[in-house]
């Protein structure tokens, strides 16, 4: 009986971090005013729609939260892929502007649009994912939502 507090305990914490994560970011995004193109505007609804689904799963962990939580949480994590293309590629067009003679990748790699801050997104979404990870809830005999 004790592993099964200790487990509810743990995926309770990672719901928690992760939704940590999403309300962080989104002040961080804030304060770093990631707010000038449309495309900057993507990972403030990734963070919201993370968040309420964290939140959804925290608080209601029952089949259709988790399973909800699960679908969400991939275009989360897709999304934060596009954003590390898209930091690499901002960084790469700069640095070839500036000095087009130059190695241009491995500037790019270490440019003005930090490469792994995206991957912040795909973090969250794997630890709420991680919370799901053989859940009760989703077994075939259970009987909750």
């Amino acid at each position: 009986m004790i592993e099964a507090l200790v487990l509810s305990r743990l995926r309770r914490f990672l719901l928690a971090v992760s939704a940590l994560i999403f309300a962080g970011t989104v002040l961080e995004l804030w304060l770093t005013d990631h707010t000038e193109t449309a495309v900057q505007w993507i990972p403030f609804a990734l963070c919201a729609a993370g968040l309420v689904a964290a939140l959804f799963g925290l608080l209601r962990p029952g089949r259709v939260a988790l399973l909800s939580l699960r679908a969400c949480m991939l275009p989360v994590a897709l999304g934060s892929l596009f954003g590390v293309y898209q930091h690499v590629s901002n960084n790469l067009a700069l640095q070839r502007e500036v000095d087009p003679t130059g190695d241009a990748l491995m500037a790019a790699i270490g440019g003005a649009n930090p490469l792994l801050a995206p991957g912040i997104l795909a973090l969250a979404a794997t630890l709420a994912l991680a919370a799901t990870y053989y859940h009760p809830a989703l077994s075939k005999g259970h009987a909750g939502e």
